[in-house]
């Protein structure tokens, strides 16, 4: 197998990736790595988990290392994109543990907290910066960083940016970059849209693909059980207690479902927490931090959690409601089974998610494996055909022409 130094890392990167326990590269990492030392632009497709972090920051580091400059007025020279706060804060985290010297200057800046601070900390520039998309428009809109002398742009997670609705403040951030960079883009899945995003963003990239987009983590074991709505809290009590020791997500639909699921497991005495977009950048840093310590096991995350949670200790995965994007279900799942581990992921199907399961499956090799419950029946309704038929009532309200009362004609003039 090839170790780092076989990839063109200097010897400082090696010792340092050695020293985390780091020293085999993974498949995604093998294949990207040189690439991106050659200068090239790369789209990488790989499944969560497979350390799609190192695959463009190890290379960076090495570039800024080789080529030190110390712009001060408010320039960054390494800009790298992610959908959500966590996932930013987790990029930083990952490429600090390559630079333990403390020599590159590394910024984040995400929405949620007090941006005078980002401000300031940007007026002695960055060598990389990571970013979400709305934070760093609004810092630009201020003139409080400059982007001209970038020399290479990351989007991370770019099928959830296309989810999330980024594509136009992309496009509005792209304006300020210089057109001679070098761009890489990784998603772990491939949709439509990503086709455009690469042609607009990208010049020439190569491809890799180190597994089929969306493919599962292969020590995933999945299962559904097919339980009503008003029933789903008990199950969840009811398995969860089962592995009181292991640590646990559980994903909910909505902000105010996940803080109520939260409450009532604590009150169910489980040691738990919630994560969603409520709660300010401080509430979100204390409540992983938590569950990373072990202070929690259980913490319930909406979508916009999904690909910030990096834990290896995550064990389960529970879809107390499933997601009405399908892909969204492999981004989640793909939150266990980090690291070569295994893990399991458990949905929760009520009869009105049956449509949402279906779509899910698509992506899958088969169907899931039934844990508990009956299949619900499965029946699309049949679209109602415009015009011609007589059940057609046109506009809201609006009654068949022949049922309507006529208005009564004019009297006819006198001649």
């Amino acid at each position: 197998m090839t170790d780092f130094a076989a990839l063109g890392l200097s010897d400082k990167l090696v010792c340092q990736l050695s020293a985390m326990g780091l020293t085999m590269p993974t498949l995604i990492q093998t294949q990207a790595i040189p690439a991106v030392l050659d200068g090239r632009d790369v789209m990488g497709l790989a499944q969560t988990g497979t350390g799609k972090t190192a695959a463009f920051g190890l290379p960076l580091v090495q570039y800024l290392y080789a080529n030190p400059m110390r712009d001060k007025d408010k320039a960054a020279r390494v800009l790298i994109l992610t959908p959500t706060r966590e996932l930013a804060n987790q990029v930083t985290e990952n490429i600090k543990g390559y630079t333990a010297d403390g020599y590159l200057r590394i910024r984040t800046l995400v929405g949620g907290v007090s941006i005078n601070p980002q401000c300031r900390c940007l007026q002695r520039g960055a060598d990389i910066l990571v970013a979400t998309p709305g934070r760093l428009i609004d810092l630009l809109e201020r003139k409080a960083v400059r982007l001209d002398r970038a020399t290479h742009l990351v989007l991370d997670e770019a099928d959830q940016m296309l989810d999330m609705g980024f594509i136009t403040p992309l496009r509005q951030i792209a304006k300020h970059l210089s057109s001679e960079r070098q761009t890489m883009l990784f998603s772990a899945t491939m949709p439509k849209q990503m086709a455009t995003l690469a042609a607009e963003f990208l010049n020439d990239p190569l491809r890799i693909e180190v597994a089929p987009a969306g493919k599962l983590a292969d020590r995933i074991e999945q299962s559904v059980h097919y339980v009503e709505q008003s029933a789903k809290m008990t199950l969840l009590k009811d398995l969860l207690s089962e592995h009181e020791s292991d640590h646990a997500v559980v994903f909910a639909r909505t902000k105010h479902g996940a803080e109520r699921m939260a409450k009532q497991l604590v009150a169910a005495g489980f040691p738990a927490d919630a994560i969603h977009g409520n709660k300010n950048q401080n509430q979100r840093e204390r409540a992983l931090r938590g569950f990373r310590d072990g202070k929690t096991r259980v913490l319930v995350a909406t979508d916009v959690a999904a690909r910030g949670i990096d834990i290896p200790a995550v064990r389960y995965v529970y879809n107390f409601d499933l997601p009405n994007v399908a892909e969204n279900y492999i981004h989640r799942i793909g939150r266990t089974a980090r690291a070569g581990a295994a893990g399991r992921a458990i949905a929760f199907c009520s009869p009105t998610e049956i449509e949402d399961l279906v779509g899910i499956e698509k992506l899958l090799p088969e169907a899931l494996p039934v844990a508990s419950g009956t299949r619900w029946p499965f029946v699309k309704a049949p679209k109602q055909k415009r015009g011609g038929g007589g059940n057609h009532r046109g506009p809201k309200g609006a009654r068949p022409a022949a049922n309507r009362p006529r208005k009564p004609r004019h009297p006819r003039k006198a001649a």
